[in-house]
């Protein structure tokens, strides 16, 4: 509920029709105070003297001593309620005879209420003759034609919403398309609906992603060139030093010359998996039987612990990626695990997604470095440092091969050691 709240609050076709609204009630307010306070005094100038003219006449119709038979005749053809007080008659038009008192007191609050339209005359003879407007049927017409009006203004409202949101429907397209392209997608441009304003903006946010696009096509291949290039004389160089005597200085040679190649591997894999699903072999895998060889394999003696979800059964994923990001992981978990406890490698199935846990028993890293760990390059300053090992890549390719199977990589600490998440959807091929 909070959502949808929201998105009207934030909303700017509503404003603008809010504020049309606003700006029209106040200029017929200003307009209508305005003119009823310009005609007001006018207006009671003129009309007073008559009515008071009229109400002269028509005592005088009454006559001296007041008829009640007269007053009555006037209360049937006018709208008016009469109303005599005095030694001798007592007469209301509008009920029967009652009490001199109460009549009085009824009257009296009325003329309180109605004001200027309680107007009396004092015969001759002593008697008070009292006139007000009387009970009247209106028609139903007044009724009918503030309805009509309300509906009119509701029918003029909706489609001055829908005229605001049309002129505005630009902006849904252009925020679809910069999460597009914010997400690497370059391939449906913005669709230019009209020669205008925001067509021109529309127009002009597509040219710049173009040029974006061929700007980050050209890094790409100038990486992935570079990549290749470097392979043959690091493989050269590792022969070379294979052949030397045994040696320090020849094992750290190796070691660097390995970390070089794992560096040119997994800068190469990631270029490849910038392309999202478009780089994946998806193919029908058993989950299970995948996690527990690639364990056997990245074990090498060391226990692991593997909590497989009998109802993983099998999905269609890219086994390959797979097993790389999960190797990384496990690398990551044995490399940092405080050694007693064995990381533990687990399975969920879901209806919709498929997640695969990896969690060490280590120092964990900071809070605050948490979101930063999938980032390229990046490494936390405290236990997982560069004397433990890796180019600073792995996280990030485990993020790329997520986001390729159209989920995601969640790390977070565990109290004690650092769990992370690989979910994966299981229908990500349908919605690539």
């Amino acid at each position: 509920m909070k959502a949808p709240r929201a998105r009207w609050r934030r909303s700017l076709g509503l404003r603008l029709v809010a504020l049309f609204l606003a700006l029209a009630l106040a200029l017929a307010a200003v307009f209508l105070g305005g003119m009823q306070r310009a005609l007001s005094g006018s207006w009671r100038e003129v009309i007073r003297p008559l009515v008071v003219d009229y109400v002269d006449r028509l005592a005088q119709e009454i006559g001296t001593p007041p008829d009640p038979a007269r007053a009555q005749a006037l209360a049937a053809r006018l709208p008016i309620a009469v109303h005599i007080e005095g030694p001798h008659v007592n007469f209301d038009s509008q009920a029967q005879p009652t009490r001199r008192g109460e009549t009085r007191q009824r009257w009296g609050r009325d003329e309180q209420d109605d004001g200027d339209w309680v107007l009396r005359r004092t015969t001759a003879d002593g008697h008070q003759v009292i006139f007000r407007l009387g009970q009247v049927d209106w028609p139903q017409r007044p009724r009918l034609i503030g309805w009509v009006t309300l509906a009119l203004l509701l029918l003029v409202t909706t489609v001055a919403y829908l005229t605001v949101r049309r002129l505005f429907r630009p902006l849904d397209d252009i925020g679809a398309g910069a999460r597009r392209f914010g997400e690497g997608d370059f391939a449906t441009p913005i669709p230019v609906r009209r020669q205008d304003e925001l067509g021109d903006l529309a127009a002009q946010v597509n040219t710049m992603a173009a040029e974006l696009q061929r700007r980050l096509e050209a890094k790409r291949e100038l990486l992935l060139a570079i990549s290749h290039e470097l392979r043959s004389p690091l493989t050269r160089a590792r022969l070379n030093t294979e052949l030397l005597d045994e040696s320090a200085p020849r094992q750290a040679l190796l070691r660097d010359l390995a970390l070089m190649r794992d560096l040119v591997t997994d800068l190469l894999e990631s270029e490849r998996l910038a392309a999202g699903h478009a780089a994946l072999q998806a193919e029908p895998t058993e989950v299970n039987a995948l996690v527990r060889t690639l364990c056997d394999e990245q074990s090498a003696g060391t226990a692991l612990e593997l909590q497989l979800d009998p109802n993983a059964g099998s999905a269609t994923i890219d086994p390959v990626r797979l097993r790389l990001a999960l190797r990384n992981l496990i690398d990551n978990a044995l490399r940092h695990s405080a050694g007693a406890v064995p990381p533990c490698v687990s399975t969920r199935r879901h209806a919709t997604t498929l997640q695969f846990v990896v969690r060490d028993f280590g120092p964990g890293v900071a809070e605050d470095q948490l979101p930063r760990l999938a980032e390229a390059f990046y490494r936390a300053d405290a236990a997982r440092g560069r004397d433990t090992g890796g180019v600073g890549l792995g996280l990030h390719l485990c993020q790329l091969v997520a986001r390729a199977h159209g989920g995601r990589l969640d790390l977070r600490n565990a109290a004690p050691g650092l769990e992370a998440i690989i979910t994966l959807q299981l229908d990500f091929g349908a919605s690539a």
